[in-house]
């Protein structure tokens, strides 16, 4: 297994990228994660939906012109045809949502592994589909809920399932953000279009960009179940087809409580992730803005920041690049996913087990109970806030 602070001198894995190009934000993001430890190398792409775009786009990046594809298809077809000692490793898909199914399932029923950005697809009809793919050809499925790679995230997670808070009670998780409190939509910037179309987004805006994150940052954290919700759901940028606001009630299975908010219409609000867990002997709050401790309350009320660099962070240790004091943050956590799909890649190479890797990573089950999380907040808010079993 690769050491987080001691990475192989091995062979870079080859990667192809699918979306992402030319004024697409995410893109860069995931190219930039996965070069972090050296472990990868970008050398294909079919980088837009425009053949001539994803070309120019190509070029633009320095993909060799043999590798410079004009859409997915052709990178499929041509990637598979070469040999198996030169044809990527893997395919990391930066699209809008709409295009994640097809593009994953046939790069997976073609045997290559998979890093793709959340929410996975747009309905559970896709996840089951997809799901039973992966498990088919048994390759290696990643998918990019970032905040879960954070140290302090993990140290968190390691700490509230060991039972040092005792059993949770009470989960509060918000995500707010302000970038869409006007109709920036009608303006042209492509992140704002795409997001707020149900031709590209699916049936949720707000719920399914955000609110999916805060959901799978509690069950990473928590490792509890939802067993129902209740959710109100509102757009209150009038014209706007999608959702910008929601609020939802959690019961968890065991008796736990939960209060999830997200919302892309409060002013002054950039990335504002905040979870805060209360158990019977104690409390854990952390902020993905301040993302290098968190706030530890054990019984007496005593609170104690613990950090990267504290006695207890051998949960963080793995994910951990520099030494304590030298903040890491988001590339940092969005390469840790990266990395934790590579070592499961050069595990099942070597033909070792690489199941137990995949806490290293959100993998095609994660994805699946955050398409079901927003169709279940959808059905909930367009029946007005009734229950519904999860």
């Amino acid at each position: 297994m690769v050491s987080g602070k001691d990475i192989n001198p091995t062979t870079k894995l080859r990667y192809g990228m699918v979306g992402g190009g030319r004024d697409a934000f995410i893109g860069a993001v995931h190219r930039m994660a996965a070069a972090l430890d050296q472990q990868a190398e970008f050398v294909a792409g079919a980088l837009s939906s425009s053949p001539e775009k994803s070309l120019a786009s190509g070029r633009d990046l320095g993909l060799a012109d043999d590798r410079n594809y004009e859409s997915w298809q052709q990178m499929l077809e041509r990637e598979s045809a070469r040999p198996a000692e030169d044809r990527i490793d893997f395919v990391s898909i930066v699209t809008p949502n709409h295009v994640h199914f097809p593009v994953a399932k046939a790069f997976v029923e073609a045997g290559f592994h998979v890093v793709l950005d959340k929410p996975m697809v747009l309905s559970s009809e896709e996840a089951s589909q997809l799901a039973a793919a992966v498990n088919k050809s048994g390759v290696v499925f990643a998918v990019t809920y970032n905040y879960t790679g954070y140290p302090m995230v993990k140290q968190a997670a390691s700490l509230v399932r060991s039972g040092v808070i005792g059993d949770v009670r009470k989960v509060f998780v918000e995500y707010h953000q302000g970038w869409l409190s006007g109709k920036l939509e009608e303006s042209g910037q492509k992140q704002a279009s795409w997001r707020t179309d149900p031709k590209r987004s699916g049936i949720a805006g707000c719920v399914g960009d955000i609110g999916t994150h805060a959901e799978n940052l509690v069950a990473a954290v928590t490792g509890l179940e939802i067993e129902e919700l209740c959710a109100d759901v509102t757009t209150f940028v009038e014209g706007r087809a999608l959702d910008d606001d929601a609020s939802v009630l959690l019961r968890f299975k065991g008796g736990a409580k939960g209060v999830l908010t997200c919302s892309q219409i409060c002013f002054g609000e950039e990335n504002g992730l905040t979870l805060r867990v209360y158990g019977t002997k104690g409390a854990i709050a952390w902020k993905q803005e301040d993302p290098n401790h968190f706030i530890h309350t054990p019984e007496d009320g005593a609170k104690r920041i613990v950090t990267r660099g504290g006695a207890e962070s051998g949960a963080s240790a793995h994910a951990t690049r520099l030494p304590p004091g030298h903040p890491e943050a988001f590339i940092e956590a969005f390469a840790n996913i990266y990395r934790g799909a590579i070592e499961a890649i050069r595990a099942q190479r070597n033909g070792e087990d690489c199941a137990g890797l995949a806490a290293e990573f959100p993998t095609v089950a994660n994805g699946s109970q955050g398409v079901r999380f927003i169709e279940r907040v959808i059905e909930s808010g367009r029946k007005g806030g009734v229950w519904v079993k999860f």
